[in-house]
């Protein structure tokens, strides 16, 4: 419009749709930067298609609309999933030695719990966990990493394991039930942690893990988790106050 405006207000409004009408998402007034007492009012409108509209009021004589796309609908090139996120920094040697002492850390402890509980045909140490460091350690502010997230899919996942075996037995009907009910669990209980998901099929393929029955939901993966947890706690602090 050759001239620059500054925002003078922005306010969102919740209006009830039907039909015949389209729905104003929010609306914005702007005021040029010029003496002038005239104001232009955009008002972002979604169609019944789904496109964005902008609608543009200056005074109250007449109004233009103009279509936009949205950011979202525009495909990105293929081969940008293949290229590390240009938004992140680089890590520092930090970022990298702390992570990795934890996950040493959790695995030496689990292996000397193993030898501990060995006589009793118990393991602790079981590749979710292997997992689980990488979530907890590597992006400890992901969704995957919330206690909550963590704790009601490793628990529910493992009994839905230990429900499938019990109901058809071994072999790929099991495993492919298990699976996907487990995924149904996590999103169902917005507990979304996609090292849980492995823990059906761990059981269903495991002997020697076939003894803890229901037990299984509480061990070795929640309870391992525990111990993750508190590693974890040691790690960021670590990686917090003793950069280099």
């Amino acid at each position: 419009m050759g001239m620059q405006m500054r925002i003078i207000s922005y306010h969102h409004h919740l209006l009830h749709h039907n039909a015949s009408s389209a729905t104003p998402a929010f609306s914005m007034s702007l005021r040029p930067f010029s003496s002038s007492s005239s104001s232009i009012l955009f008002r972002f409108h979604k169609n019944l298609a789904g496109r964005s509209v902008i609608r543009t009021t200056k005074g109250r004589s007449s109004y233009h609309n103009y279509g936009i796309v949205a950011s979202s609908n525009v495909g990105a090139p293929l081969w940008e999933a293949w290229k590390p996120d240009k938004a992140s920094s680089a890590p520092s040697l930090s970022d990298v030695i702390w992570p990795s002492a934890g996950a040493f850390t959790a695995m030496a402890i689990l292996g000397r719990l193993d030898e501990m509980l060995t006589p009793k045909g118990v393991s602790m140490t079981i590749a979710p966990l292997g997992a689980v460091c990488a979530v907890l350690f590597a992006t400890p502010t992901s969704p995957g990493a919330r206690k909550y997230n963590m704790f009601m899919a490793q628990i529910g996942c493992a009994a839905i394991g230990v429900l499938a075996f019990s109901v058809l037995g071994p072999g790929w009907l099991a495993r492919s039930f298990a699976l996907a009910a487990s995924i149904a669990f996590m999103i169902f209980t917005r507990s979304t942690h996609p090292p849980a998901a492995s823990l059906p099929i761990l059981f269903i393929d495991g002997a020697k893990l076939h003894h803890l029955n229901y037990w299984y939901a509480f061990f070795p993966g929640a309870a391992g988790c525990i111990l993750l947890c508190l590693i974890q706690v040691m790690v960021l602090h670590l990686k917090d106050n003793f950069k280099f």
